[in-house]
């Protein structure tokens, strides 16, 4: 979901999972994609330029940390952009703890309790597709009802790596 605005930053970071495209709007982060992956840059203004910023220098300290092998222990400041559907959806899996698991499911039925109407585990399992800040909210941490790894727009090869890396670590 584009908004208008006038213009957003990006920047790169170099990882052993691929290369990673940071996105800002000046102040906080707003996107974090594998490059290649599927939507991304889907939320980034028409108008981007690459700019160094304080908040992808404390989101490359956090990808340091992460890919580690250890939990950051901080989140860099960030900024969702989407529907209140799947903003809703996003902060949730904020909450999903490092080198543990939930599901479509679990997730539906929290954002249930707290609003007081059905959501599907289908229309969860949409938003956490599209969700623009892979790694930061983590959307790799989403399995099926069976614990098996569903699609992951990193790739469900790189999904399983990350969960492995994680686990390993906690």
């Amino acid at each position: 979901m584009k908004e208008n605005r006038s213009i957003d930053y990006i920047n790169h970071y170099s990882s052993l999972f691929g290369n990673i495209i940071l996105a800002s709007d000046g102040e906080a982060l707003t996107g974090l994609w594998f490059a290649g992956q599927k939507y991304e840059g889907s939320t980034l203004a028409a108008e981007h330029r690459e700019k160094d910023l304080p908040v992808f220098d404390e989101t490359r300290r956090w990808l340091d940390a992460y890919f580690t092998g250890k939990d950051p222990g901080f989140t860099p400041p960030l900024r969702l952009r989407g529907t209140d559907f799947r903003k809703a959806v996003w902060k949730v899996l904020l909450t999903i703890p490092y080198g543990k698991t939930t599901t479509y499911g679990e997730i539906a039925a929290q954002i249930a309790r707290k609003t007081g109407r059905f959501v599907s585990a289908r229309a969860v399992g949409g938003a956490v597709g599209h969700n623009p800040i892979s790694l930061i909210v983590p959307c790799h941490r989403v399995v099926g009802a069976d614990g098996s790894l569903t699609g992951y727009a990193g790739g469900v090869e790189r999904k399983e790596k990350l969960l492995e890396m994680e686990q390993r670590a906690s």
